[in-house]
């Protein structure tokens, strides 16, 4: 059903820092991909945005982290849609490895038209084709996602 997306990451080289663990701002790109992936495994690539001249742009990001990640380890970012409101919404993300948290997240995105960069409503053919999962979901439960944790988030 894709309500809680999976976007599979493997540490590399370019992601590592002078600490040697994964420099911070590599938990931000891999959000905006998990997202980007998510959208278009749910028929909204950039493509399509572009056709409709409107599109999600971030607004506001918050990262947590929990844990540090290293070269060559194998992570998964979750991510789903929490909620949708007439020109935002709100995406979480929860990166783990071996079944532990090493990171939570979230998006506030504002749905724009692209030509004047203001804000317009969230169109029904976007929004009917993204699933809310709300914080108490099974599903999150079910993943292992502790969705006490993202009361500091935001």
């Amino acid at each position: 059903m894709n309500r809680v997306f999976a976007y599979p990451i493997v540490v590399g080289p370019e992601s590592i820092d002078v600490m040697k663990h994964t420099n911070n701002k590599e938990y931000l790109r891999w959000m905006e991909e998990a997202a980007t992936a998510h959208s278009s495994l749910l028929g909204w690539n950039t493509e399509r945005y572009f056709k409709i001249g409107q599109a999600f742009v971030a607004k506001a990001h918050w990262i947590e982290y929990l844990r540090p990640t290293f070269l060559g380890d194998r992570l998964t970012m979750y991510t789903w849609v929490e909620n949708m409101q007439d020109k935002t919404s709100l995406r979480r993300f929860y990166l783990m490895r071996d079944k532990k948290v090493c990171m939570l997240g979230a998006t506030q995105w504002a749905f724009i038209d692209i030509e004047t960069g203001r804000g317009q409503s969230i169109p029904e053919e976007v929004s009917s084709s993204f699933f809310c999962v709300p914080s108490s979901d099974k599903e999150l439960k079910e993943l292992g996602i502790k969705t006490i944790l993202f009361k500091a988030a935001i």
